[in-house]
């Protein structure tokens, strides 16, 4: 009896030891531009020593064990001699990278005794480790604040993240340069906490909100009145804009001004950019984090690489140009299935890239601004030079571009080439452009108070309502419609830029002459052509 107790008395020792031998860590995978929930759950049990880490891990996460066991111990902590097994649950889920390896080092300091278990409690841990046990800046760290302060828990990320924790600005969220200095504060986590400075010398307690916009005194662009206007009402309503012209008219010039023409972003608009871009690792910068965001991609660049995707599925131009503009130049020389991969984005504001076992969907809310010839050899449209290009030559260049695509095109404009008064004249532009850019600011402003978003945001529904016309330009429309066979889309989007061009002139209801000015952005040799 007494051989029986004592061994009942061994079992719940042995019990009490195993439980006392499991801690768990609540860290963040990233997904696309999204941070999944990942728990790390660590067991120390009796055995010869090993160390193994299951949960769909990949390499980088596999060789993970090495970083941490180099970290702990060169830390000054003790490394246990036990069998321990990391699970990363959920288990469907692929686990990269080296994000988790400064939760695995807590949970299994946690478990072996050398931390309270009350310290983890509504704490979510993300940091890759150095050998010599400093943390390393991780990506999707946006993504990952925003998930803990949904959840109401505190977040831990590497102080090299400081720019990213002072953008998202949520309730509790603190940087660590080392795993020691992380102990240190866990073992005591009512000391005060001291704001970690970035390697810029910022500060993770403040982020300015002040935007430094060029000056757009220094632009000087000769003639091209109609593009210049085009410009305008494409800032001012988020317009997708399409220009045609020969070499040397100016436009990548003009597309360059409309771009300096943009307003800033707001801190929500800056924390969505902040997401994406974190998502790849170019990290936002204090000085040019509202700054909207600019894409050029060269001609070259695969389908994949204009919206995302490939084997590790990660954003692309598209996404990277979330709130800001791409601008295509040479739009022709894009691969066709490339152009056409710009639909869905351009109607949805959103890319869903789907795989056999992965879905996932990235921004891409962006203002598409595309530049090309009006032939091969470029002077069709040129007064001054004879054009090589036979007309099926000329047909075959612009059937580059497919109706859907150009459907899609809010505002198309033709650039003539410049003559040689206007190229040599000593005169400046008389445009002033930061009269231009605050007229661009008042016209967001009240399509912005009026409803709630811009005017190429407007779902039909809301187009019937915002951009009503009067009998007799109903007429118009309806004439222009026929003669110039428009779709459905294409008149909803006449429409719109009608209802900016009136937010432009400051007036309330869509005039005769507003909406005859956004007829002749639809009348282009592209769409004749088609």
């Amino acid at each position: 009896m007494t051989k029986c107790s004592h061994s009942l008395c061994s079992l719940e020792q042995t019990t009490s030891l195993v439980l006392l031998s499991v801690a768990t860590v609540i860290t963040r995978a990233l997904s696309g531009i999204k941070a999944v929930e990942v728990t790390v759950e660590t067991h120390l049990s009796a055995g010869l020593p090993g160390f193994s880490i299951v949960g769909l891990p990949e390499t980088a996460v596999k060789e993970s064990k090495e970083r941490v066991r180099s970290a702990i111990i060169n830390s000054g902590l003790e490394f246990p001699a036990r069998r321990i097994t990391v699970n990363l649950a959920p288990a469907d889920i692929p686990k990269a990278g080296g994000r988790y390896d400064l939760a695995i080092a807590v949970s299994i300091l946690c478990a072996s005794g050398q931390l309270p278990e009350s310290a983890l409690e509504n704490l979510e841990i993300l940091g890759e480790l150095a050998l010599n046990g400093q943390v390393r800046k991780v990506t999707g760290a946006i993504s990952a604040l925003i998930a803990a302060d949904t959840e109401n828990r505190k977040a831990v990320l590497p102080a090299d993240n400081a720019t990213e924790i002072a953008l998202a600005n949520i309730k509790f969220a603190r940087g660590v340069d080392s795993l020691t200095d992380l102990v240190a504060w866990l073992a005591n986590p009512d000391q005060e906490v001291v704001v970690q400075q970035n390697s810029s010398g910022g500060s993770t307690g403040e982020l300015s909100s002040s935007s430094q916009q060029k000056d757009l005194t220094a632009i000087d662009i000769r003639g091209q009145l109609a593009a210049k206007r085009a410009v305008q009402i494409a800032a001012a309503g988020q317009h997708n804009l399409l220009m045609l012209g020969p070499p040397g008219c100016g436009k990548t010039l003009l597309a360059k001004t409309m771009v300096e023409l943009l307003p800033p972003l707001t801190r929500t608009e800056a924390l969505e950019v902040a997401a994406v871009r974190s998502a790849i690792g170019e990290y936002p910068s204090a000085q040019t984090y509202l700054t909207r965001p600019i894409r050029s991609p060269h001609h070259s660049c695969t389908a994949v690489a204009l919206v995302g995707g490939g084997s590790r599925i990660t954003p692309g131009e598209v996404s990277l140009a979330h709130r800001g503009v791409l601008f295509l130049d040479e739009l022709t020389e894009f691969k066709p299935g490339a152009l056409d991969g710009l639909r869905e984005p351009l109607e949805a504001g959103e890319i869903t890239i789907s795989r056999a076992n992965q879905r996932v969907v990235f921004p891409a809310a962006f203002q598409l601004l595309a530049a090309m010839n009006p032939c091969p050899c470029g002077h069709a449209t040129n007064p001054n030079k004879s054009c090589r290009c036979s007309p099926d030559r000329v047909s075959r260049y612009l059937g580059k571009l497919s109706g859907p695509f150009l459907d899609r095109m809010d505002m198309m404009v033709e650039l003539a080439s410049l003559s040689h008064t206007e190229i040599l004249s000593q005169d400046k532009d008389a445009t002033d452009w930061e009269s231009v850019r605050a007229n661009i600011a008042c016209s967001r402003d009240r399509q912005l108070q009026r409803q709630q978003k811009l005017n190429s945001q407007l779902t039909p529904a809301e187009v019937r309502q915002q951009c009503r016309l009067n009998k007799s330009l109903n007429n118009v429309l309806k004439t222009a419609i026929e003669q110039m066979q428009l779709s459905a889309r294409s008149v909803h989007r006449l429409l719109k830029v009608a209802r900016t061009i009136a937010d432009y002139e400051g007036v309330a209801q869509v005039r005769r002459t507003d909406l005859l000015e956004a007829l002749t952005y639809r009348e282009s040799r592209l769409q004749q052509s088609l």
